[in-house]
């Protein structure tokens, strides 16, 4: 059987991984901004994680546009909504960006609307909750890489879309002088169902018989993102919970670790498990 194996695409790099994990994170705060926003639930102040939201999001999308072999050709993205994730993705963006911003200033005490402020912060929550679900999709329609394609993947990223909000929410209560309490709750929830969905995202993907290459690069990767981004910020929530003093910063502690393991998460699926299918003849045609 005459076949060529398995070669690793080069048209998504880093800028792709960026825009990923920029509008992951930047999509998960937006919402979490907007429930840690509820009276007598958070006492976080929703402008300055609101701005932040949309920042990363925006600096997703720039690492898109300098991946573009023609950036001033960008717009043509718009061209397929009834085909394209990407191309919905790009719609959902368009509206969320201003809406968040809206929700931003009208919730700052230099412009205060609080009128606007809670419906547009809300309406934000929603529009980042289609872009990332356009981001999981976006992977999951990639059908000619194994490691994307697989639908074990689109929980992975959806859900470490808000482990990694949730990471910029425990910052935004350690600098804005929140309760902490609610939030790292939640973020232990959170990298608890990332080590579970990536387990079993892994255990498929290798039953499914995915590039051996690609499962390498996973698997070698998986320690570190194990090691980092669930225990040990599931180990620093825990304490930052029992030691009410310190709890805060170690708060902030566990949300940066549970940043990091997200983002090398998302840049190892992206930019280095990336093998295609390769493919194989069984009977080669004969003149």
């Amino acid at each position: 059987m005459n076949g060529i194996e398995p070669w690793h695409q080069v048209n998504w790099d880093w800028r792709a991984a960026g825009n990923f994990i920029g509008g992951g994170s930047g999509t998960g705060l937006v919402i979490l901004a907007a429930i840690a926003s509820l009276p007598g639930s958070q006492g976080v102040l929703y402008w300055p994680l609101g701005l932040l939201g949309a920042v990363l999001v925006g600096i997703g999308l720039f690492c898109v546009w300098l991946e573009i072999g023609r950036p001033w050709r960008a717009l043509h993205v718009f061209f397929h909504p009834q085909s394209s994730w990407m191309t919905r993705e790009a719609f959902v963006s368009a509206i969320l960006l201003p809406v968040t911003l809206i929700a931003a200033v009208t919730a700052s005490p230099y412009l205060p609307l609080p009128g606007v402020a809670g419906g547009t912060m809300w309406l934000a929550a929603i529009l980042a909750a289609l872009y990332l679900f356009c981001q999981a999709r976006i992977l999951h329609a990639s059908k000619g890489i194994p490691a994307w394609r697989h639908p074990a993947l689109m929980p992975v990223i959806v859900v470490t879309g808000l482990a990694e909000g949730c990471g910029f929410l425990l910052l935004g209560t350690a600098l804005f002088a929140g309760s902490a309490s609610w939030t790292l709750a939640l973020l232990i929830g959170l990298v608890l169902a990332r080590w579970l969905s990536w387990r079993r995202y892994l255990a498929e993907l290798t039953e499914t018989g995915a590039p051996t290459k690609a499962l390498a690069v996973l698997n070698g990767a998986t320690p570190m993102i194990n090691n980092v981004g669930h225990f040990a910020a599931a180990v620093v929530a825990v304490l930052a919970l029992i030691w009410i003093d310190a709890g805060p910063w170690l708060g902030a502690l566990a949300g940066l670790l549970a940043i990091a393991g997200g983002w090398w998460m998302k840049f190892v699926v992206i930019a280095r498990a990336a093998f295609n299918q390769g493919f194989a003849l069984p009977l080669t045609p004969v003149r």
